[in-house]
């Protein structure tokens, strides 16, 4: 299965590419006028379902009137040095928590993942790490941070240099080709998927939270 996720890094609008792109870099076009910047560095993001987190008391509740704690992945930033062999990503976020009873001081620990994934659904590792939200007595929010990382290697994160060609090639009109998107070739494709990589960080759920995150 596919991980949807939100995109912080990597992908961006032609528009805002001018000045920004670095020796290895390459753009690839997919459909009409798509297009995204292809680095080595990995796309960092957020999947679907897992950038929030709800605790009910009691905990086999999930009714509105039961819930305790409310907590979310925010403020998602990244760096990359891909200037050697590996390719090392970093990410910091922040944890916004927000709770009913407002009643003594509480810290409350939540537990989040950072995963690298391949090709968008073969997870290459996983990490767990848990932030912490200190309420001060009488105060309903509370902030912390957390952050993640990988490190890639730079050669699985290359493209073959055919590939390379094929997706930089200019065509013209009138050429036998001209009108055929090279990502809709499946060799292509292929091997674009093999030297993608994202870094993608969230809630550590149990099952029941997540189906009520997917549900509510």
């Amino acid at each position: 299965m596919k991980f949807r996720f939100a995109m912080i890094a990597t992908l961006a609008a032609a528009t805002a590419l001018a000045g920004c792109r670095s020796e290895g870099d390459i753009i690839i076009q997919e459909g009409v006028g798509i297009t995204a910047l292809r680095t080595t560095c990995p796309a960092v993001g957020v999947p679907d379902h897992t950038g929030d987190i709800t605790l009910f008391t009691p905990g086999s509740a999930q009714t509105a009137d039961a819930i305790d704690v409310t907590a979310l992945v925010t403020n998602v930033r990244a760096t990359c040095d891909d200037s050697g062999d590996e390719v090392y990503s970093r990410a910091t976020f922040d944890v916004q928590g927000l709770r009913r009873d407002t009643r003594g001081a509480r810290t409350v620990q939540l537990p989040y993942f950072a995963t690298v994934v391949r090709g968008g659904d073969a997870v290459v590792s996983k990490r767990l790490g848990t932030v912490t939200l200190s309420f001060a007595d009488g105060q309903a929010r509370a902030q912390a941070s957390g952050t993640a990382g990988a490190v890639i290697n730079r050669a699985e994160a290359t493209l073959p240099p055919d590939i390379r060609l094929r997706l930089e090639r200019t065509r013209r009109a009138g050429d036998e080709d001209a009108a055929i998107d090279p990502m809709s070739t499946p060799e292509v494709r292929a091997a674009v998927a093999r030297a993608t990589f994202e870094l993608l960080i969230g809630f550590q759920l149990t099952e029941d939270q997540l189906a009520y995150n997917a549900t509510r």
